[in-house]
Formats: C-alpha cells, structure tokens, sequence
C-alpha cells in the first residue's frame, strides 16, 4: 500500500509532463486532488527535488528502450529454450522409423 501511495505522486508528474503542463507544487496537487489522493506536502516536495535537473522525456526514452532490450532478451532465450538440437539421421534409422509406421 506505500508503494502505490508514493507512485501517486510520480504518475502526477508523469501525467503533467505527457500533458505539456510544469511539473510544479501547484499542478501535481491539482492532479492529485482530482484524482481523489490524500495529498502530503512533503511527498510532494520531495518529488519536486527528487526532479529537479531530471529530463523526463530522456529518462521515458531509456526506460522504454531497456525495456524492449529486455523483452527482446526474453524472447532470445525463450527460443533457444524452444528449439531442440537437431540430431543428424542416417538414411536406415529413417527407414526403420517409416516402416515402424506401416508395420
């Protein structure tokens, strides 16, 4: 339940910045307000230092970027998982296979 509580205030942020908006005391309180939040000041203070010199349009872009890295990591080794080594087969152990078929 406190992490939800703390992510309020940086998805307020998060929402101003995609909205153009200052990210500033006033807004992310707005923001939070109308979203029906308990509002702490001093959360959202600390938010406001926690930001300042942050360029939140280059830390959305690495993040988004690691986690395609990531998800593209995933599937790489999900499909060496997948695939299993091919074994060569000689021509008879083919043909016993096709006639244990046929009988």
């Amino acid at each position: 339940m406190e992490l939800k509580k703390k992510m309020e205030y940086v998805y307020a942020a998060l929402l101003l910045h995609a909205a153009g908006k200052e990210v500033n005391e006033a807004n992310v309180k707005k923001v939070l307000e109308s979203a029906g939040a308990k509002i702490d000041e001093s959360r959202i203070k600390a938010l406001l230092a926690g930001l300042e010199g942050v360029d939140i349009e280059e830390v959305i872009s690495k993040s988004a970027s690691m986690s395609v890295a990531a998800a593209g990591a995933g599937k790489t080794e999900a499909k060496e998982e997948e695939e299993p080594e091919e074994k060569e087969v000689s021509t008879e152990e083919a043909a016993q296979g096709l006639g244990a078929l046929f009988g």
